[in-house]
């Protein structure tokens, strides 16, 4: 049998991030009240936490593997969708935020963005929380599988343990902390994460420039071997610089990221919220670029051998640092995946006990028992989610793409609009909603290939459900009481 040689210094890192993030679990676990505590931390989160739990919600694992990685590969052309999600993300806390904030709690104390859509529509027949519940339990199961395998991966390749061990390992601890924690848990557990994630991103890149001799020197070096990964124009197309910038788009319609707003303590507390977690966005984002390219140059002077291109923040923290550290570094890849799927299981669990059980089966159900179905809810999705992530081998990146064009075009679109337009109707909303589904896939599937027209499914599909939500909505009468929630909205956002 062969023998497993584990890093004493890292597994103990490892051991202690995790028992940290199931402590603050265990210390949330009975200030849970009710649904909205639960569910939205009874909206007390300060500006600090709700920015950097956004932060570290939305960018996983992709933040520390897949975008130093593709800078690596391609160089400085990957900026783009760095620079469209920093775009995305500051519109929509600059825009959505407020707006949402006041709608789900001041006009009707939504808990959930089904919730929202159905109150805001006034749609009595609930046909727009059963749409949105199916979406989001569909997209997010997939969404939570590619966390669970990129934590199973970087278990299996820190420790050389199986890969089904890890897949075990990984997941129990995320599903016992948001199982018990809830709402509370998951965002303190993201701002520590989130932290440490940017300060793994500010350490490496820095010690990489000190050893490969400064800025200068590296450039010097790139220039020789690869000058194009230094040029942002040289072999991307037209369409490619589209695609890449229209990932902001998906950022309006994210149920895990929207849901952040609702929970903030105070509409006033967003400017805060918004200027810390665009700052925490860039900052990481930069490292994140800056590890992919030095890369190139550290790979290069000192002769180093990379199979993988997205393991190179991996190997440069094993490389430069010792035991200790190279743990704490890694702890935050892990770090970045679990906030994520903690982040989707919380939303998935919430519209199976609150949109399902709650607002159409059993609308007089106790706190307790609605807390009860969101904790057994955890459990369901997250063991779907497992028995898919069994597969090490599954093409995880495309379901994630999936996902992301997914909520974008569909709720993205209906967001926008429902927020800014006071003659939206609800079956504009409910078209729109489906529309923006349907095309992302039938372009990502069908027309993309067919045309040979490789432009991000995102787009199409955001512009047909803005059109169709226009149309429709026009073509629709207003639900009584719509128009003038929407009035009260305008009164509170100057106030």
């Amino acid at each position: 049998m062969e023998s497993i040689t584990i890093n004493v210094p890292i597994a103990i890192t490892f051991i202690a991030y995790s028992a940290l993030m199931l402590f603050i679990g265990f210390y949330f676990f009975k200030s849970n009240k009710s649904a909205e505590d639960y569910f939205l931390g009874g909206r007390s989160l300060g500006p600090v936490v709700s920015a950097l739990s956004a932060g570290a919600s939305d960018m996983s694992g992709w933040l520390l593997l897949g975008l130093p990685g593709a800078l690596y590969a391609s160089g400085l052309v990957e900026s783009y969708i760095a620079i469209g999600l920093s775009v995305g993300a500051f519109l929509n806390w600059s825009f959505v935020a407020k707006r949402l904030r006041i709608y789900t709690s001041v006009i009707a104390n939504s808990i959930t963005i089904p919730d929202y859509f159905e109150t805001r529509f006034d749609d009595d027949k609930h046909i727009l929380r059963i749409v949105c519940a199916v979406v989001i339990l569909v997209f997010f199961t997939f969404y939570v599988s590619a966390g669970l395998v990129g934590g199973a991966k970087l278990f299996e390749s820190t420790f050389g343990i199986d890969y089904g061990y890890a897949l075990s390992i990984g997941t129990l601890i995320i599903v016992v902390y948001t199982f018990l924690g809830g709402y509370k848990a998951v965002c303190w557990t993201d701002m520590v994460q989130g932290l440490l994630m940017m300060g793994a991103l500010i350490v490496v890149p820095l010690v990489m420039l000190s050893n490969l001799g400064g800025y200068d020197e590296a450039m010097q070096i790139i220039t020789q071997i690869k000058p194009q990964h230094l040029s942002m124009g040289e072999g991307v197309s037209t369409l490619a610089m589209i695609s890449a910038l229209a990932w902001g788009l998906g950022y309006f319609g994210q149920p895990h990221i929207l849901v952040r707003f609702m929970s903030i303590r105070s509409t006033k507390e967003i400017p805060i919220a918004t200027f810390v977690g665009i700052s925490w966005m860039v900052i990481s984002l930069i490292g994140a670029c800056f590890i992919g390219i030095l890369g190139v140059a550290y790979v290069y002077k000192f002769n180093l051998s990379l199979q993988d291109p997205e393991k190179i923040f991996i190997v440069m923290s094993q490389l430069l640092f010792n035991s200790w550290i190279a743990g704490v570094l890694l702890s935050a890849i892990l770090a970045a995946i679990m906030s994520t799927a903690s982040s989707q299981l919380l939303v998935s669990s919430s519209t199976l006990a609150e949109d399902f059980y709650r607002r159409i089966f059993k609308q007089d159900a106790s706190a307790q028992n609605v807390m009860r179905l969101g904790r057994i809810g955890v459990l369901l999705v997250a063991l779907v989610a497992f028995v898919i992530s069994t597969d090490k081998n599954s093409s995880v990146l495309s379901i994630v793409a999936y996902a992301w064009a997914g909520f974008g075009a569909s709720f993205g679109a209906v967001m926008l609009f429902s927020l800014f337009w006071s003659r939206m109707t609800r079956w504009g909303a409910i078209a729109g909603m489906i529309t923006g589904a349907v095309v992302v896939v039938i372009w990502k599937n069908f027309l993309a290939v067919a045309f040979n027209f490789p432009l991000y499914e995102i787009v199409p599909g955001f512009v047909a459900a803005s059109l169709v939500i226009i149309i429709v909505s026009l073509m629709t009468d207003v639900r009584p009481g719509t128009k003038k929630a929407y009035e009260t909205m305008l009164k509170n956002l100057y106030v």
